[in-house]
């Protein structure tokens, strides 16, 4: 979603140290701007490789829970106590949207701190809220920096704001701007109003695909210890331990795990659309079910797949179980669910996943030996 004036893909990075105060040397200040409270650094409006760099590792979850700005007051252009401001989360990536969309303006950023989390997550989790506007405001002292008492707020950060108590503790009245940053210059330009095209929500197949980067990195790390573990059981028997058995019936073992976790990872965000159903557990669901026909087809020309009827029982209720709890990482990414939806289907789908995954476990190790 790199073109939202905030960045879901990498929701919910949680929470960070504070970063150190960034210095006139750095990529993305070009020097400062004078105020009554004192010089503020302006930035620049193209992103360097740097900054590329950055988001791409980023994506991949490589430094991704320390991917900040320092909160605080920045300037874009050279902006006067009658320019707009815009307020932004402290996770790097949205503060990098943000910016790069303002070439040529004139304006303040008052960047909060999220605990390096997106606006939209942030606003879902309270750190992007009521509280920490009033806060940041006092703390930049905005009202001696600006003559007008006009906040423009993302779109996608309202869940966590009382637009009437930030007035009433500040003096500071809240608009929203429109879902996406490229068009805040038309919005500005248009006098603060957005068109309905503006305010539109889209999860496009680009929006849904970038996301699969991270939750694909965060979803390895404890599948390839799970294969192992599959690999290590896979030897035993009961004539006792075999290598034989290990690498052969461990190896198909590894594969059919670590190929529903990909298609999991992978088709959910692209197929989201086409999916039956609303619930991200049932999307997942149908994915696994694919992949067990998948698996029973070919197992039909190629018996050696399920070694006997229990392990065939076993991953027939594995798979489904992986595939449909993978499906739920995307429910804080999209724009398909809410949090009190969400909280809903976890109470349903976690506990048929668990007993699903717990027996399919236990017919798989019973195969071992019957």
């Amino acid at each position: 979603m790199d073109q939202l004036n905030e960045n879901p893909s990498t929701c919910c990075a949680g929470s960070v140290s504070t970063p150190k105060t960034p210095r006139p040397a750095a990529p993305w200040v070009e020097g400062t701007v004078d105020t009554p409270i004192g010089p503020v650094p302006k930035v620049a409006t193209d992103l360097r490789l740097a900054d590329r760099i950055g988001s791409a590792k980023a994506r991949w979850a490589i430094g991704r829970m320390h991917y900040t700005v320092h909160p605080g007051l920045y300037a874009i252009g050279e902006p006067t106590d009658e320019s707009p401001v815009l307020v932004s989360a402290n996770y790097k990536m949205s503060f990098d949207h943000l910016r790069s969309q303002l070439g040529g303006l004139n304006a303040w950023i008052m960047v909060l701190d999220t605990r390096g989390i997106n606006v939209w997550c942030a606003a879902g989790k309270g750190t992007f809220g009521t509280d920490e506007i009033v806060s940041r405001i006092a703390a930049v002292r905005l009202a001696e920096v600006v003559s007008h008492r006009t906040l423009i707020l993302p779109q996608l950060g309202a869940p966590g704001v009382s637009a009437h108590e930030v007035r009433r503790r500040s003096g500071f009245r809240v608009v929203y701007g429109p879902v996406r940053a490229k068009d805040l210059p038309a919005f500005l330009a248009a006098g603060m109003k957005a068109s309905p095209e503006m305010r539109r929500v889209r999860f496009d197949f680009l929006d849904r695909v970038v996301l699969i980067p991270v939750e694909l990195t965060m979803a390895a790390k404890y599948a390839v210890l799970i294969a192992a573990v599959f690999v290590v059981l896979a030897g035993f028997g009961p004539a006792g331990y075999s290598l034989a058995l290990a690498s052969s019936v461990g190896s198909r073992a590894a594969v059919l795990l670590l190929g529903t976790c990909l298609a999991a990872v992978t088709l959910t965000p692209a197929l989201l659309p086409w999916l039956p159903g609303r619930a991200f557990s049932l999307k997942g669901a149908w994915i696994g079910l694919a992949i067990v026909f998948i698996a029973g087809g070919y197992a039909v020309y190629h018996p050696a797949l399920f070694e006997n009827r229990l392990a065939e029982a076993a991953w027939f209720l594995m798979i489904p179980a992986v595939a449909s709890f993978l499906a739920m990482n995307f429910t804080g990414s999209s724009t398909y669910t809410s949090l009190s939806g969400v909280r809903r289907e976890m109470r349903v789908a976690v506990p048929i996943q668990l007993i699903c995954a717990v027996v399919g476990v236990v017919l798989w190790l019973a195969g071992r030996f019957f």
